[in-house]
């Protein structure tokens, strides 16, 4: 149930009062007792998760770039492989000369 905001017309209190959305909006001022009473438009409040089940994290978008690599699928042990690749240098080969006869 939520609360609304209300503001008398003729002595201009203000008040809060918690009722069902189903219930029609107050009209009489709780101070003055005038039938001048409108409900003010509130913005609400935010989606608040309590409890121990719901981290600030879970619903937030990712940014782009490339997922990391986990460290799970990485090799502890020893092995030939690099964690950096390494470039592989073409040697240059003579031409070889032809043999005359």
């Amino acid at each position: 149930m939520p609360t609304y905001d209300y503001q008398c017309g003729a002595c201009d209190h203000k008040w809060e009062l918690f009722q069902s959305m189903n219930d029609s909006p107050v009209q009489s001022c709780p101070k003055c007792k005038k039938r001048k009473a409108k409900r003010l438009l509130g913005l609400g409040a935010g989606l608040i998760f309590k409890g121990t089940g719901f981290y600030e994290t879970d619903y937030k978008k990712k940014s782009g770039g490339e997922p990391k690599e986990s460290p799970s699928s990485t090799d502890s042990g020893s092995s030939d492989k690099s964690s950096t690749p390494k470039k592989e240098t073409k040697k240059e080969s003579k031409p070889k000369k032809a043999k005359a006869a």
